[in-house]
């Protein structure tokens, strides 16, 4: 099975097969959605590390490897790698949107300096690359990236990172509304479990993005 007829919901499951991608280099950007440090800490408690223990194997083992490897191949080809991550201006947090003041797994307290804020060191973004502060799950929501990327002349977006259902959705539906062609890589994001995971590939596969594998995404470039 290949990323044409994978990850089919309802809704395409009978939808013809879509045509092959061609990605040009200098109209396409890789979007890292927050691999932030503070979601690899472990958690208050131990039995709350043990339940999230199939996460950071995901992350430590899939994850990170597969994304610093896209990164690589990106940069290679000279396409625009940009970063987003949560952070907030304030140092109370004043500046957060609503989802993430809310009590619960949403509520986020992250200082813009803070080191739990910052892209992992594994994947650490060079002087020359964008990295895109936001204080809202959709990295186009509230910031300048619709821009950027406007400005820069971009047409279609790698999309990559963490949580797959929160954050990378959100980006996803708001690149697509915006016109862009939007390719999400399934093998380089996570859920906090692998059904959640998959399950919202299913949904936003085929509507607002195309979900591929790393190995596909890297032949699609012309």
């Amino acid at each position: 099975m290949t990323w044409k007829t994978a990850y089919r919901s309802f809704y395409y499951a009978n939808a013809d097969e879509p045509d092959d991608i061609v990605l040009d280099p200098e109209t396409t950007a890789l979007l890292v959605i927050d691999i932030q440090n503070t979601y690899l800490d472990p958690k208050d408690t131990p039995e709350e590390t043990a339940r999230w223990q199939p996460f950071y194997d995901r992350m430590r083992g899939t994850v990170i490897p597969n994304t610093a490897r896209l990164i690589d191949e990106c940069r290679k080809r000279k396409v625009e790698v940009i970063y987003a991550r949560i952070a907030c201006q304030k140092p109370d947090g004043r500046d957060r949107s609503l989802s993430q003041k809310k009590p619960g797994f949403n509520y986020l307290l992250l200082p813009k300096e803070l080191p739990e804020g910052q892209v992992v060191p594994e994947l650490e973004p060079r002087p020359d690359e964008i990295v895109i502060t936001k204080t809202t799950d959709s990295a186009l929501t509230g910031t300048n990236l619709r821009l950027i990327l406007h400005n820069m002349g971009i047409k279609d977006v790698i999309c990559c990172g963490i949580f797959t259902d929160q954050c990378v959705s959100s980006t996803v539906r708001s690149l697509a509304d915006e016109s862009f062609g939007v390719v999400v890589v399934d093998d380089c994001g996570a859920a906090a479990t692998d059904e959640l995971h998959k399950r919202e590939l299913e949904i936003i596969n085929m509507i607002y993005c195309h979900v591929v594998q790393l190995d596909e995404v890297i032949t699609f470039f012309k």
